[in-house]
């Protein structure tokens, strides 16, 4: 048998985690991009629980930055940054559901070298930001272009760093708000968490009707923390399979793989993040096994996981994990 069957998705989606009617969305057909997650945007696609989606994205800089000589401040309009495909509207969902995000597959879109990374002022995990208030001037900005390909992220002529892909900024759409594509929450967002790529199922809460899917910021490979603000960015080609958990009722976003379960809390300080993500793994824990709380709290102070995803956006995201053999 196969995990995916035995997955949350596979055994209470809509679809079973069949796949369904197929769509695309081009950047021509998306036209306006999103900066920020909320229910005011018309869907660019409805869909049927199942439906295999394949979404085009742009970088998180939608494609400005095209050489080493270019001055991020100088071109980039903050806040608009993160541009975000969708909303995606999925038929029959209703606050209190879920809808269950599974990944196909990531691949990199353009003309190269089609990786960009960069210093941008007063952003990243080691200077002064606006939050962090110094008096030192920040660090000179700097644009680095890189080759992608799905073999690899030819870093120099030397290092060769593998091809590890995930979705940076995707969730679903808060109830009434409308919050900046930069910020990570209970619906998402900017978490810039690098297990969210092939292979993974993400669990959202739907707030709204219909869910409102939004995706973009995808990167071709990120150390824990995105140290420096920024990652290795990647306009792409994204495969998605969507289906919908009726009733699901969780609160924050729940990851599963094969191998592993992982809620994903968002915060600062960066150990309310961690508080927030362990809380919800308990909870979820407790009901699937049938033990205490206390219980589960105790087991997951000896096998517990902790992933940092970013250390660097207004709010930090962490993902505390659990291993599917210790879930019985």
């Amino acid at each position: 048998m196969s995990w995916l069957e035995t997955s949350i998705m596979g055994r209470k989606g809509v679809a079973k985690g069949k796949a369904g009617d197929t769509h695309k969305i081009t950047i021509a057909d998306q036209g306006i991009f999103h900066y920020v997650y909320g229910p005011y945007a018309d869907p660019v696609l409805q869909v049927e629980p199942g439906a295999v989606v394949t979404v085009e994205t742009h970088d998180a800089f939608e494609g400005k930055i095209t050489k080493e000589t270019d001055t991020p401040s100088e071109i980039l309009n903050f806040p608009y940054l993160n541009p975000q495909t969708g909303p995606i509207h999925v038929k029959g969902a209703e606050k209190g559901d879920a809808l269950a995000v599974r990944i196909l597959s990531i691949t990199p879109r353009g003309e190269q070298p089609v990786g960009t990374t960069c210093l941008i002022p007063e952003f990243g995990g080691l200077v002064g930001t606006s939050n962090t208030a110094m008096l030192n001037a920040p660090l000179a900005e700097r644009v680095k272009k890189i080759n992608v390909d799905t073999d690899g992220v030819y870093w120099s002529d030397k290092v060769t760093l593998p091809y590890e892909p995930f979705i940076g900024t995707i969730g679903t759409s808060p109830e009434i708000e409308a919050i900046s594509s930069l910020q990570p929450d209970y619906y998402g967002g900017n978490m810039d968490l690098p297990d969210v790529g092939p292979g993974a199922i993400i669990y959202l809460p739907v707030n709204k009707a219909g869910g409102l899917l939004y995706l973009g910021d995808c990167h071709a490979i990120q150390g824990d923390g995105e140290l420096c603000g920024v990652a290795l960015e990647i306009p792409s080609t994204v495969e998605l399979q969507i289906d919908l958990i009726k009733g699901h009722g969780n609160s924050w976003p729940q990851l599963e793989t094969e191998e592993m379960m992982m809620f994903i809390g968002s915060a600062r300080p960066l150990e309310d993040a961690s508080r927030i993500a362990y809380r919800e793994l308990v909870r979820w824990l407790a009901a699937e096994t049938g033990q205490s709380e206390t219980d589960a709290y105790m087991l997951l102070t000896m096998c517990g996981k902790v992933r940092l995803g970013n250390m660097v956006d207004p709010k930090y995201s962490v993902g505390a994990s659990i291993a599917k053999r210790y879930v019985k």
